[in-house]
């Protein structure tokens, strides 16, 4: 399955008084990533929710390995572990500028229907471009 990269920068607003990247900041890491892919894959999140199709986390497993700190370079690694009907499982991970894993997720992500908030299957376009 596909790999995905994306770049950020931690910043003042990121960390506490000790300069150190607030815990919940990282989920915010994770999401960009996971947004920054449809990007790269010319897929438009604004088509999709005009269409009644959004993206949910169902499930996310955070570990924080070490701390990201203020002006930090993070690589963030999206891979899609498995596509279901309706889901997609992806592994991300977070490094830093001298390559120490900073943080490690397991997230499930639905595909729902926002009319009904129901899951939905996912659109044939997406789950092509993650084989």
């Amino acid at each position: 399955m596909k790999e995905f990269y994306w770049n950020a920068r931690v910043y003042y607003e990121d960390t506490d008084a000790g300069g150190v990247v607030y815990h919940a900041r990282y989920l915010a890491f994770f999401e960009r990533a996971r947004t920054e892919i449809l990007r790269q894959l010319d897929i438009n999140q604004q088509k999709l929710l005009q269409e009644g199709i959004a993206f949910v986390v169902k499930k996310m497993d955070i570990s924080y390995l070490f701390p990201a700190r203020l002006d930090d370079m993070l690589t963030i690694s999206s891979k899609v572990e498995q596509i279901r009907k309706a889901s997609i499982i992806f592994k991300q991970t977070i490094y830093n500028q001298h390559k120490q894993l900073i943080s490690t997720a397991d997230v499930v992500i639905a595909c729902v229907d926002i009319t009904k908030m129901k899951p939905c299957g996912l659109p044939k376009l997406l789950v092509l471009e993650f084989k």
